[in-house]
């Protein structure tokens, strides 16, 4: 579904919302949006272009942007609001890596890419022909056989499973499924499946009944204690913390991903502080949640 605004849906389509979003982005994090940034990336003609700035200007964004003929292009105004967009760097660096990403690819891209380079790791396996019926069997709640194998059982294993959604970790994806093996809700990397499932027709296992999927969990992060005062003040900065603590809410099977991602060592073999920089407080909240040891 569309965004809500006072529960009613935003009066314009997807892709305008989109371009909308871009202008927003473009604007604010590079100074000078012009009809050509729309047009290469969206493969639009000038006149369009133009249109949907000056739509963008005259309502949800109005008093945004002022035209600069000495940039040749609009700039954001001081009283700039962003109106579609959260306002944060990683907005446009994420669109930048986006681009990065297309530009090996495609000739042109409206972003700027001399003065960034994204980090690119290998992209592990996963077939359509294995995503395609994950997918819908996650949509329609069916039970699906699969062969899987793991690095504690690298040999082919027969599974029935319901899988309900699909996680990207910023590593690789799974799939949260009900396991008629285990009894239980696990996560299956996508990467890992062999062969092709076969749907096997209607469960009654959803996802309204992984209790640790619902489970609503805030990790509260501080610097690690090893660090002098000097280096925890700037680890502190770094996470934009406060009162000295990154809170995260996440769900409760997705704590062990979290605190992957962040380099936080919980079982007990740290690494030094330097390089890990960042302790997980009262560690027996989430404990149920962490990868074994």
């Amino acid at each position: 579904m569309p965004p809500t605004r006072n529960n009613d849906p935003w009066p314009f389509r997807w892709d305008l919302l989109l371009r909308y979003r871009f202008i927003e982005i473009i604007s604010l994090w590079e100074g000078r949006l012009t009809t050509r940034h729309l047009c290469d990336t969206f493969g639009i003609g000038r006149q369009q272009a133009s249109k949907d700035i000056n739509a963008y200007l005259r309502g949800v964004g109005k008093g945004n942007l002022r035209y600069d003929k000495y940039l040749k292009g609009y700039r954001p105004t001081p009283d700039f609001e962003p109106r579609l967009t959260s306002g944060i760097a990683d907005e446009y660096l994420h669109l930048a890596a986006r681009n990065a990403e297309l530009s090996h690819v495609f000739d042109s891209l409206s972003i700027e890419l001399r003065n960034i380079e994204v980090l690119s790791i290998p992209v592990r396996d996963v077939r359509p022909a294995v995503l395609r019926p994950l997918l819908q069997a996650a949509r329609t709640a069916q039970r699906l056989e699969v062969d899987y194998v793991s690095i504690s059982n690298p040999d082919r294993e027969g599974r029935i499973i319901v899988p309900h959604t699909l996680v990207f970790t910023g590593l690789r994806w799974h799939v949260r499924a009900w396991c008629e093996k285990n009894q239980g809700y696990r996560d299956f990397v996508l990467s890992r499946f062999r062969g092709e499932p076969e749907l096997l027709g209607h469960s009654d296992r959803t996802g309204a009944d992984d209790a640790d999927w619902h489970a609503q969990v805030t990790l509260e992060l501080i610097p690690d204690p090893r660090l002098t005062p000097a280096q925890q003040d700037v680890v502190m900065q770094d996470y934009g913390m406060h009162h000295g603590v990154l809170a995260i809410p996440t769900r409760g099977t997705l704590v062990p991903y979290v605190l992957q991602r962040l380099n936080v060592d919980v079982n007990g073999d740290q690494a030094a502080p330097e390089s890990q920089q960042l302790a997980l407080c009262h560690r027996d909240t989430v404990a149920k949640w962490l990868f074994p040891r």
